[in-house]
Order: structure tokens, then C-alpha cells, then sequence
């Protein structure tokens, strides 16, 4: 055999990079699972604190809730400060990193430290404020904003980091990325119908469906196009009510009562939250008429989508909402008539009327419709910008 013959036969110094760089971001990094592994927990926690205070009131400072939270949120602060010391001292690991300050690490492991070092810093700072102020008359304090803060930088960190790791891994090995990313997703949008406008209660109303155009097509559709799974809002959705429906056959087992007053319902155990919302049709809807409109403009898209997403989700959210409110629904299963003990002893299961007449419940429809448009055209320029990170 010649020299010539043998050389030809070994594999070309680049081609051997290549292949090196994509067995290792094939491989989910350790950092990106305890990322992953820190928003779980998080969530986990977040959940059980607010069944704390539904079920016992806030009697101390240190209750399970705020202790899981605090694991989780050091957990993902800790994966963005390793995954940045290890590529700032290791040249090699730098594939995939931004440069801050002097510093290399994916853009989301940033945001997680800083997310860590706003939610550690709201603990003590939600102490000082009820021991200044008493306990909370509202959700919204200065502490809990600074959480929430924090909470959603982490949670966009975390999207962040692990979109970047799919688009760089080779379709073969994408799997347990996209469904890491799904559930973080899936948590993600959790954080979102938090307004009080889409309670049970309210699912009769037109501002509930306006308060779901603003903030559910940009966050379903953005998240299911960086997934690149051909049925990804479908999987977000999907996996955003398992998350909950898990939560209202769990909680219930475990013992509680209430250490505050006034008490108005007799509490045994932890309330769950209420059954969650049927956004897994969105998110079918979206999937069908994206792949259905794959070459038309992001604006064409939008117009078409956002407002069948909102149709979509009215069509089914409505009736369903009114078996919520029978008798049908009070069971284990969907676990109506879990209800927290300061709920006054009124009648829990009336639609409230916000609209007091069919015209003001057409404008503000219509404005839902609109604005899903605009929602939607954020979410497909969110998704887009996604899937081409890198880094």
C-alpha cells in the first residue's frame, strides 16, 4: 500500500472535530440534567406551598413548599455556575458559549445564576417584609415580585440552555432533549394563567379568554417550534395538564388543617389546584395548521392561528367548564369540590358575570381574537429565534 493510499484512508482532521463536537453535545451535559432536575423541584415546591396556604395558612417561615423551592432554585443556580467555570477554565468546552464579562457559558446558564441569586434574595427579604407588615393581604408584594422575577428568569434559562443543546445535537440523539424541554415548557406555562381571570369561575367569561390570548399563543407555540417535534405544541399542552392532574390525585393524600383563621371550610388534607385547563387542544390546533401552512409568511400564520387557537380553546373550554361546576364533577378525579379553607360559605360552583351585557362579551371576544394575532406572531418569532440558538 502507498503512503498516499494509506493518508487517503484516515479521516480528515476537521471531519474528526466535527464528530468529536457532536458525540459531545449528543450526550446531555451533567449541568443541563440538574438545570432540568432544579426547575422540577421548583415547581414541585411552588405546588405544594400554594396547597399550604390554601389548606394550613402561612405559619412559619421554613414550610415544605418554600424548602423545595429553595432546593430547586439552588439546584439550577448551581448548574449555570458550574456549566460557566468549567467553559471559562476549559477551552474545549466553550462550543456553544457566550463570552460575559471574561466569562464562557451558554446564554441560559447566565440567566439561571442570576435568577439564583434574585429568588435566594427574596427569602430573606419576604421574612423581613411580613415581619414588618404582617401577613400578605395580596399576592403581590415587592418579595413576591422579586420571586416571580427570578422564578420566570429561570425558567426562560433553562429553555434557553436546552433549545441550544438541541439544535446542536444530531437528529439520532435529540430525544431526551425534546422531552426535557417539553416539560420545562409545560412548567413554564404554568407560571402563566396565574391571573386571577382564569379561575373556574370565570371560564364563562370573555376576559378570561382575552387574558388566555395574551399570554398562552406566544408562550404554546414559541416553546412547541424550538421543541422540533412535528407535534411539539400538542406535547406542551399535553404535558402541562398532566403536570396537574397529578397534583389533584397526589395532594389529597397527604394530612393538613388550618393554623389561621377565619376558616370557613373544613379542611383534612392538602388542596389541590383546580383542574387544569384544555390547552392540549390549542396546542393540537396549532401543530395541524402549522404544518398545514409550513410556506406561508409568519403574518398569514398568525392571522390564521391565533384566532382558531382562542375558537379552538372556546369550544371545548365552555362546555367542559360547565360539567366543572355540576355535581358530576366533585370527586377525586377532578376534584371540584376540593375548595381552600378561607373560602367563604357561599356558593362555589356559580359562573361570576363580567360582562353585563351580550355586546360588551362580543367587543371584548373580538378583542381577544385580535390580540391572539399578535400573540401568535410573537410566539412564532420566539419559536423562530429559538431554534436558531446556539448558544
Amino acid at each position: 500500500m502507498s503512503a498516499t493510499e494509506f493518508v487517503s484512508l484516515a479521516p480528515p482532521v476537521r471531519s474528526r472535530a466535527r464528530s468529536a463536537v457532536a458525540a459531545r453535545v449528543s450526550a446531555v451535559p451533567w449541568t443541563a440534567w440538574l438545570a432540568f432536575a432544579g426547575v422540577v423541584i421548583f415547581r414541585i415546591g411552588s405546588i405544594v406551598d400554594v396547597a399550604w396556604h390554601k389548606s394550613v395558612g402561612r405559619d412559619a417561615f421554613w414550610t415544605p413548599g418554600h424548602t423545595t423551592m429553595g432546593v430547586g432554585g439552588l439546584l439550577f443556580g448551581l448548574a449555570g455556575l458550574f456549566e460557566i467555570v468549567m467553559a471559562t477554565r476549559a477551552s474545549g468546552r466553550r462550543e456553544g458559549s457566550a463570552r460575559v464579562m471574561g466569562l464562557y457559558g451558554p446564554v441560559g446558564a447566565f440567566l439561571l445564576v442570576w435568577a439564583n441569586f434574585a429568588m435566594l434574595s427574596s427569602s430573606p427579604f419576604d421574612d423581613w417584609w411580613h415581619k414588618t407588615y404582617g401577613l400578605d393581604l395580596n399576592f403581590v408584594t415587592p418579595p413576591h415580585l422579586l420571586l416571580m422575577l427570578g422564578w420566570f428568569a429561570g425558567q426562560a434559562g433553562t429553555l434557553f440552555w436546552l433549545a441550544s443543546l438541541i439544535n446542536r445535537a444530531p437528529q439520532e440523539s435529540r430525544t431526551p432533549l425534546v422531552w426535557m424541554f417539553v416539560i420545562a415548557a409545560a412548567i413554564h406555562m404554568m407560571f402563566l394563567p396565574t391571573l386571577n381571570m382564569t379561575g373556574r369561575s370565570s371560564l364563562h367569561t370573555a376576559g378570561c379568554y382575552f387574558a388566555i390570548a395574551l399570554a398562552i399563543p406566544a408562550s404554546l407555540i414559541a416553546t412547541g417550534r424550538a421543541s422540533r417535534h412535528k407535534w411539539g405544541c400538542t406535547m406542551v399542552g399535553g404535558a402541562y395538564m398532566a403536570i396537574i392532574m397529578a397534583s389533584i390525585w397526589v395532594l389529597p393524600l397527604f394530612p393538613a388543617q388550618p393554623k389561621i383563621g377565619p376558616v370557613y371550610q373544613q379542611v383534612t388534607h392538602l388542596i389541590p389546584p383546580q383542574f387544569p385547563l384544555l390547552f392540549i387542544v390549542p396546542g393540537l390546533v396549532a401543530d395541524l395548521l402549522l404544518q398545514r401552512l409550513g410556506s406561508r409568511s409568519s403574518w398569514m400564520k398568525a392571522l390564521i392561528i391565533g384566532p382558531a387557537v382562542i375558537l379552538g380553546f372556546l369550544a371545548v373550554q365552555w362546555p367542559f367548564a360547565s360539567f366543572l361546576m355540576s355535581p358530576s364533577s366533585r370527586n377525586w378525579i377532578f376534584g371540584t369540590h376540593y375548595l381552600p379553607y378561607y373560602e367563604p360559605a357561599l356558593n362555589p360552583w356559580k359562573f361570576k358575570v363580567l360582562e353585563k351585557t351580550t355586546a360588551a362579551f362580543a367587543m371584548t371576544m373580538a378583542g381577544a381574537l385580535m390580540l391572539s394575532v399578535l400573540t401568535t406572531r410573537l410566539g412564532l418569532a420566539w419559536g423562530d429565534w429559538m431554534r436558531r440558538l446556539q448558544r
